[in-house]
């Protein structure tokens, strides 16, 4: 496939798959061996781990929504730069819902296999995610101490 029209990919995947959340695009736009280095611990891999984390995220974050920032291309490789925003209204890999809303951004690289999503890495701001649902306190935020 040419680099555009795996940004093509890309971008139905964010459009269809994560911002409508139509899980029924990842059989046609990912591989059935679709590795994801970045899955949360336990999950499933395959089209089924993606699905999976995509109804995680959903039931997390109902109004979640990814804006993509920057998308590109070189071969069989795809860097896309986003922006990750929702309200925490439902547990979170452990954290009872909060109410609060985050933020948090990302860059992915995908690599395509027989014109399909066959792998995803993934460097983003998990720290700064869980200071935004109070699970992690920020620093200088701890307890005062006396140094006179």
């Amino acid at each position: 496939m040419s680099a555009e029209e795996n940004r093509a990919v890309i971008r139905r995947a964010y459009d269809e798959l994560w911002n409508e959340r139509d899980v029924s695009v990842v059989d046609e736009l990912v591989a059935e061996d679709f590795l994801n280095h970045a899955a949360p611990p336990g999950r499933r891999r395959g089209r089924q781990g993606l699905k999976d984390v995509v109804r995680m995220f959903e039931d997390a974050f109902p109004d979640f929504r990814y804006e993509v920032e920057d998308v590109i291309s070189e071969g069989e490789k795809v860097a896309v730069r986003d922006v990750f925003t929702g309200t925490h209204w439902g547990e979170f890999m452990g954290i009872p819902a909060t109410g609060n809303r985050v933020a948090m951004e990302a860059i992915h690289i995908y690599r395509f296999g027989g014109g399909k999503l066959a792998e995803h890495w993934v460097a983003r701001d998990d720290l700064g995610m869980m200071r935004q649902l109070g699970a992690v306190p920020a620093l200088g935020r701890g307890k005062e101490t006396d140094t006179a």
